[in-house]
């Protein structure tokens, strides 16, 4: 059984060193690299193949994490876009039966950012685009953003949103009190991260981004985002005048894909299949954040109580199905 894993991220040492460098428009996380983490996202030979092996996994689809390039200012980051694109491209073309990609677009300027996922799509065959929440202060459901929605829904190209740190002030209002690596934590990875990310997407929805381009597809890791797993209480939001096309729930179970992240959980599986079917999930594992024991990624798959279709459909169908109505040209 092939096993595509979606969440699977790089960072090329000249781009941390640009977040460092302008850490005060980045979130809080930039400086935060424990040396097992570097190593392993400035890595794209060996030690993560290597590491793929072990986990049995058989591709990843490269990413950039947040920050990315949204924290920029515009010209910056779309020389850094490209030049991330390029080189990714590049690795992509020394294995293609390892690795596919997803663009990092530069969100400051939306209307390059459009032009750099057309070129990244339709040049360089990427497999869509990485966003990561908000854009400075701009939640994702500003229209600003809407060349790059209609951009990726003509193009039938996915949009995955990653988390991003909160604000600076939701930090100091909602995260602190701690010890600095328990308030990191509770931040990000604890929940933070999370609840960033699942915002992010409902007010997608709220905004009317998805009656404004029906077609377009996105994907929250994750198991959703938090989002998910509250979506009876969300849905009250149908009664609190959105004048929207559809319910609420229809929107999440046409319009996104789910990843489980490395959360490997067969609760959350079963949760998740309950809510908007097998065919909306795709595996992850959120390399290098989440490192599995030897052979547990695939271990997930193999002991979930579904059919060997199921399986195999979120082990690598499902993408595939995805990327084959990405119009290349």
């Amino acid at each position: 059984m092939k096993i595509i894993a979606l969440e699977e991220h790089v960072v090329p040492r000249p781009i941390s060193e640009a977040w460092i460098r302008t850490a005060e428009r980045q979130d809080r996380s930039v400086g935060y690299s424990p040396k097992h983490l570097t190593s392993r996202l400035e890595d794209l030979d060996h030690l993560r193949l290597s590491e793929m092996a072990d986990c049995g996994i058989d591709m990843q689809v490269l990413s950039l994490p947040g920050p990315a390039f949204q924290n920029f200012e515009p010209n910056e980051a779309i020389a850094l876009a490209r030049e991330f694109n390029d080189s990714l491209a590049s690795t992509v073309a020394r294995r293609p039966d390892k690795f596919e990609a997803f663009a990092s677009l530069p969100m400051p300027s939306p209307e390059d950012a459009a032009s750099e996922l057309e070129r990244a799509v339709q040049r360089l065959g990427m497999q869509g685009a990485l966003l990561c929440g908000r854009t400075g202060r701009r939640h994702m459901d500003d229209r600003r953003f809407d060349p790059v929605y209609a951009t990726a829904e003509r193009l039938r190209a996915p949009l995955y949103i990653h988390p991003q740190m909160p604000p600076a002030d939701v930090m100091d209002a909602y995260y602190t009190g701690f010890e600095p690596v328990a308030e990191f934590m509770l931040a990000t990875a604890g929940i933070g991260w999370h609840y960033e990310a699942g915002l992010e997407f409902l007010r997608m929805i709220m905004g009317g981004v998805f009656d404004r381009f029906p077609n377009l597809q996105v994907m929250l890791g994750h198991w959703g985002e938090v989002v998910l797993f509250y979506l009876d209480r969300i849905a009250l939001l149908d009664k609190a005048g959105l004048k929207l096309e559809r319910p609420l729930r229809e929107y999440f179970q046409q319009n996104a894909y789910y990843t489980p992240s490395g959360i490997f959980s067969q609760k959350y599986l079963q949760w998740t299949i309950a809510e908007v079917g097998v065919e909306r999930i795709i595996f992850s594992q959120d390399y290098p954040y989440q490192m599995s024991a030897s052979g547990r990624a695939r271990a997930f798959l193999e002991e979930a109580v579904i059919s060997q279709h199921d399986k195999e459909g979120i082990a690598h169908r499902n993408w595939e199905n995805l990327t084959r109505r990405i119009i290349r040209q």
